[in-house]
């Protein structure tokens, strides 16, 4: 990370003291697609229940005849938490300048980048798996092309029925319609634009579909649009969700609930993230502030997700 020069950190206007220009990155979505749960230790296993409530089961009995028994089964599925961690130095020639200029704390505002840094990384590794064809079984995905893309206005392409379809493949599986679509920057871009869907809507006095509207329209309790970013060792920016979208079923709950059948977790451990104490590197002379986590987003139950690959062109 560039430091700054002792002239850059002399902020002399009392007004530009309180302003200051930097990169932030949108607002992230992925722990609604993976919901965090908090474990005790970096490795361990996850309680799966079977499907026997599914089952029609003989109930009917004559007096004295024994009755039906069920026995639920259970598996279990492994998990092992990544640790990451990021500092921030702040020399104390540039914290001795800083300082002197009231409103300006380097020290503190080294802490607020390391998360931004860790975060990003985050939704990274939890879209991945998420837009990963490999993990549907063929009923739970589909890749549109051409003229069945959102992005082609020509009237071949109808979103609403693409939704219906996979909201019916996930229903079939775990008996629990999906409640949340995630979808990349442009692929909303597009479904703002699509006829059927401003067909859809013209009587809401609505000329442009939100977030929330698409959510009625499509009967799902939301829709998360993936504005994040991420810059390449090239300075290429590319967006994180891309040009696809997910339909999931996703919720916690806990053994006492047999569980749900919920998409994807982030296993995160009990206190973390942590920031940990400054310590001064005399070597650099330079006040050194970490953040720490532990975590890893794993996908649970595939059966509980859509995906539609390649949405828009």
């Amino acid at each position: 990370m560039p430091q700054m020069t002792p002239a850059q950190a002399r902020v002399i206007d009392p007004v530009l003291s309180e302003v200051a220009r930097g990169y932030q990155n949108a607002e992230l979505i992925g722990l609604s697609l993976f919901p965090a749960v908090t474990v005790g230790q970096r490795g361990g296993k996850i309680i799966q229940f079977g499907k026997e409530q599914f089952q029609l089961y003989n109930t009917a009995r004559a007096p004295g005849s024994r009755i039906a028994r069920i026995q639920s089964s259970h598996s279990s599925q492994s998990f092992a938490l990544e640790d990451h961690g990021i500092a921030e130095g702040v020399p104390v020639e540039l914290m001795e300048d800083a300082e002197a200029v009231p409103g300006v704390a380097l020290g503190m505002g080294a802490l607020r980048p390391a998360p931004d840094v860790i975060s990003p990384r985050l939704e990274k590794a939890q879209a991945d798996p998420a837009l990963n064809a490999a993990a549907y079984a063929s009923g739970n995905k589909v890749t549109l092309s051409g003229t069945s893309q959102w992005s082609d206005f020509s009237g071949t392409s109808d979103p609403i029925a693409v939704i219906e379809t996979a909201k019916e493949a996930v229903r079939a599986q775990v008996a629990r319609r999906p409640n949340t679509l995630v979808m990349g920057a442009k692929v909303f871009a597009s479904l703002k634009q699509h006829p059927k869907v401003i067909d859809r809507i013209k009587y809401t006095g609505r000329d442009v579909p939100t977030a929330e509207l698409l959510a009625n329209l499509f009967g799902v309790a939301r829709v998360l649009v993936g504005d994040a970013v991420y810059v390449d060792a090239a300075g290429t920016v590319t967006d994180v969700w891309g040009k696809h979208a997910v339909l999931a079923y996703t919720e916690t709950a806990g053994v006492n609930d047999a569980g749900r059948p919920s998409f994807g977790y982030t296993y995160r451990l009990r206190g973390y993230p942590m920031v940990e104490p400054a310590r001064y590197d005399a070597d650099v002379k330079s006040w050194i502030y970490g953040v720490h986590d532990a975590l890893v987003p794993v996908i649970a139950g595939a059966e509980a997700g859509y995906l539609i690959t390649n949405a828009v062109a």
